[in-house]
This record gives structure tokens, C-alpha cells and sequence, in this order.
């Protein structure tokens, strides 16, 4: 949500100025298509025997559809730049692996199967490789589509990458053929075991009826689940990848019964939601995203206190799914234009954090925002195309160590805290830790664990239990 699909990096250089202009000033982690630059020596198979597997492993399959805190890549990531750059980024990932997300088309990749039958995973490859040389569990989200599949023209040269054609589903007479896709993908990367279908449900919007193609969806969805369990019984796959959209109290058009000071989530999604847990073949975990603020950018009742949306949604979820865990693929806390200091990101994607825990995920991926040069708000490390790129930035301080201090299975409690009485402090304690945020612009002081924390503005602090 809240961020654009571009052409290919291979178009012309203006194209890639304008984007990165583009992704330098917006507000939002912004995500984008096809940075073709790399090795394009990838399998280019006529379907007949199939495409040779990828190569390499992460190691022994992890398929615990429990993973804990991660990322997704996005146009531009750790896999390709300065080669000093690439290789101090690798370094840093590889010293506390996190679960990765990458989608196979768009976001960094480029068209898998441009004609039937005809595969280039080149730029898959390469990011599946980047994500096996740190050591970490790879997450592929089965998002987009070729355009053949969409009632375009087959052929690389045919792509279309711009928003209203990379955004739509493939149609009902392809989406066994998009199955066999993601059959395909599971195939070449034996060691992934992780499979999110579709993205936000990305063309199913129904103009005519006003309301989500639930059903178009499922029928999709199911047939690649039953493909990626042909493939391996192990594989681990979810849905539905709603985004929870919510408006204001007093916007009562599309209320719904899921309600808080925060607004009220879309019924038009609540509605597409019971479809797909009611019809679906299986899945091993739900899948959402969604952000703090309403759809027109309000943050209400505050910029924090709506993020406790995050936790009234997922408790929602948990008690309508049957008990599936329970994944954020994409969360946000910061509306366009906010002008926040970085101190203050990380203080709100600790409190999002903080509520996404208490509403029973067990995993979620921040979406990893970069940019090619310049200042990167909220990105996780310094662009890996400047020469002294690839260090860690505050943002990643925040979630390698929650990831670490905060595995699936933590058990969460007050922290024999009085700085949950205290407006604007949150606190999470688990099992080794606490964690303690101040969400004010002004210095407070704080009690927890029966002693003083003094805390400055915006401050998140971590103590030991």
C-alpha cells in the first residue's frame, strides 16, 4: 500500500532519475518494479523440461510458519551496488538472520515468465542468492502477474510496468496457468518454504458491485495452494493479504463491528476476509497488512495512540482464523508528508511493534524502504550504491534486536511497570526484556521493573529483566 510500481531500470536513464527523485521524496516506504541491473544469465527455458533449480540453500528448510520480525525487499536492496557496499550489508544481515520477503515480479524483480512457458528469473535469483548468503528463511510473495496472463501481449519487450497494468489480477481462464507459475517457483527454490498469494488483493476490486471479487480471489488462491502442496506437502502458504483498511468514527458508510477510537475497518474487507476463511482449501497462516492512520491519512485519536488498531485487528483476526498464526506482510505508522525526525520513526515502529505483539502476530516484515543515494528516512541500512554504504541505520538497531529479544513464543507481561499508567510511555516485557517507549516530545520519568528509567523525548530504551 501507499507506494508505486516503476518500469525497469534497463529503460532509460531519465526514467531511473525520475524515480529515484520520486522515492526521495515521498514520505513512505515506496516500493517498486524491475531494477534489472546484474546478472542476466538466469534460466531462459522453453517449459518443456523445466527451469533448472536455483542453486545454493539456506540450509536445512525451516518451515515453522512461526518466523518472528523481518523485511521485504524492495526496487532497490542489498543485492546489488558498491561491491564494498553489498558485501558490509551482507555482513550485517548475516550477523542476526531475519525472515526476507521478496516478491517474484515487481519490487526488485523483473517479468518471470514473459511468454508461456518461457522463464527469466535472472533478477529472482539474485535476490533468493542474496537472501541464502546471509543465512536467513526466504519469504516469496506469488505477486504480480505477466502480462499474457492479464490479456496483454506475450514477449519481454511487452511488458508493461506502469501502475494500472501491473496492479491487475490475472484473469479467470489464467489463473491455473499463474498456479502452475508458483509451482514452478517453489520448484526452482527447493530450500523456500514460505508462500504468500497474491498482494492486497491487487485487481479484484469489483468497480461494478463496490465491493472486494472475494470470490475470484479464492478460486486463485486455492488453486495455488493445492500447486505448492503438490510440489511439497511442507510448503508453508497464506492469505489473503487484505489490506485493513479503516476510516474515521464518524465516516459510518463502510463501518464495521471492528471498531476503536483508532475508526472502524472497512466492512467491504471484513466481508472479503470470512469469504476466503470460509471457502479456502487450507493455509498455514493469515496474511494482512494495513497502517495506523485512516485511509485519508488521519492518525486518530493521535500519530501513537492509533496504532493501537494494530492490536484490536489482530486479536480480531486471531479469534476469527480458526487459531492460524497470525502475519503482518506490510504495516504503517507514519502518514505522507509527516515531516518526523527520525528519532520520532523509530519511537512510532516501536509502539506499532509493541501493539502488533500484543494482537498475536508472530510474524511481521517491515517494508524495507531504499533509496540510491542521499538521505533515506526509515531505511534499515545506508544505500548500498554509495561507497561507504550497507551500515546499519536506527531503524535496523530497532528491529534485529526486537527480532532477537522477542522470538515466537515470547510470553509478554507488564514488566512490573508503573510506566504503563504513565500517558505516552509503552512498555513490553517478555521473557528477557523490556522495552520501553516514550511517544512524547518531552522528557518523562518512568518506573519499571522497580526502578527509576528517566526517559528523553521520543526515547526507546531496552533493559534487562
Amino acid at each position: 500500500m501507499r507506494r508505486h510500481v516503476w518500469a525497469p531500470a534497463v529503460l532509460l536513464g531519465l526514467v531511473a532519475a525520475v524515480l529515484a527523485l520520486v522515492l526521495a521524496m515521498s514520505g513512505s516506504p515506496n516500493g517498486s518494479s524491475g531494477d534489472r541491473s546484474g546478472d542476466r544469465s538466469g534460466d531462459r527455458s522453453d517449459g518443456r523440461s523445466g527451469p533448472r533449480p536455483g542453486g545454493g540453500a539456506t540450509g536445512p528448510a525451516r518451515d515453522d510458519p512461526e518466523l518472528g520480525w523481518g523485511f521485504t525487499h524492495t526496487q532497490f536492496s542489498a543485492d546489488s551496488g558498491a561491491p564494498d557496499a553489498v558485501a558490509r550489508a551482507r555482513k550485517l544481515l548475516s550477523g542476526q538472520p531475519l525472515p526476507q520477503g521478496q516478491a517474484i515480479m515487481g519490487w526488485g524483480a523483473g517479468n518471470p515468465e514473459p511468454s508461456p512457458g518461457v522463464y527469466d528469473f535472472a533478477d529472482l535469483d539474485r535476490r533468493i542468492a542474496f537472501i541464502r548468503s546471509t543465512g536467513s528463511t526466504p519469504v516469496i510473495t506469488l505477486c504480480c502477474a505477466p502480462d499474457w496472463m492479464k490479456g496483454g501481449k506475450p514477449g519481454a519487450e511487452h511488458t508493461d510496468w506502469s501502475l494500472k497494468s501491473f496492479e491487475s489480477a490475472p484473469l479467470a481462464r489464467h489463473y491455473a496457468d499463474f498456479a502452475d507459475l508458483a509451482a514452478t517457483v517453489a520448484r526452482r527454490y527447493p530450500d523456500v518454504r514460505h508462500f504468500v498469494v497474491w498482494n492486497e488483493f491487487k485487481g479484484f476490486f469489483d468497480e461494478t458491485r463496490h465491493r472486494w471479487d472475494y470470490e475470484g480471489y479464492t478460486r486463485l488462491y486455492n488453486l495455488v495452494y493445492e500447486a505448492l502442496k503438490k510440489v511439497d506437502p511442507h510448503n508453508r502458504v497464506g492469505g489473503p493479504y487484505l489490506v485493513m483498511d479503516s476510516y474515521a468514527p464518524q465516516d459510518t458508510q463502510f463501518a464495521s463491528e471492528l471498531k476503536g477510537p483508532w475508526g472502524s475497518v472497512d466492512q467491504r474487507v471484513l466481508d472479503a476476509f470470512a469469504y476466503w476463511n470460509a471457502h479456502k482449501k487450507g493455509a498455514d497462516f493469515v496474511a494482512v497488512d494495513g497502517a495506523g492512520f485512516t485511509r485519508d491519512d488521519r492518525a486518530l485519536p493521535g500519530p501513537f495512540t492509533a496504532l493501537d488498531k494494530f492490536t484490536d485487528v489482530g486479536r480480531w483476526l486471531r479469534a476469527h482464523a480458526g487459531g492460524l498464526p497470525l502475519w503482518w506482510t506490510e504495516y504503517y505508522v507514519e502518514p505522507e508528508g509527516s515531516g518526523w525526525s527520525e528519532r520520532r520513526r523509530v519511537a512510532a515502529q516501536a509502539t506499532a511493534m509493541i501493539a502488533i505483539a500484543r494482537g498475536g502476530a508472530t510474524t511481521a516484515f517491515y517494508w524495507s524502504p531504499q533509496q540510491t543515494t542521499g538521505p533515506c528516512p526509515g531505511c534499515l541500512w545506508k544505500p548500498t550504491r554509495l561507497a561507504d554504504g550497507g551500515a546499519a541505520l536506527p531503524m535496523y538497531g530497532l528491529l534485529s534486536r526486537f527480532a532477537e529479544e522477542f522470538p515466537p513464543g515470547t510470553r509478554y507481561g507488564r514488566g512490573e511497570s508503573t510506566a504503563e499508567d504513565i500517558p505516552g510511555v509503552r512498555v513490553l516485557a517478555g521473557d528477557r526484556s523490556v522495552l520501553v517507549v516514550n511517544t512524547l516530545d518531552r522528557a518523562v520519568r518512568a518506573r519499571v521493573t522497580g526502578r527509576p528509567v528517566p526517559l528523553e523525548a521520543y526515547e526507546v530504551r531496552w533493559l534487562d529483566r
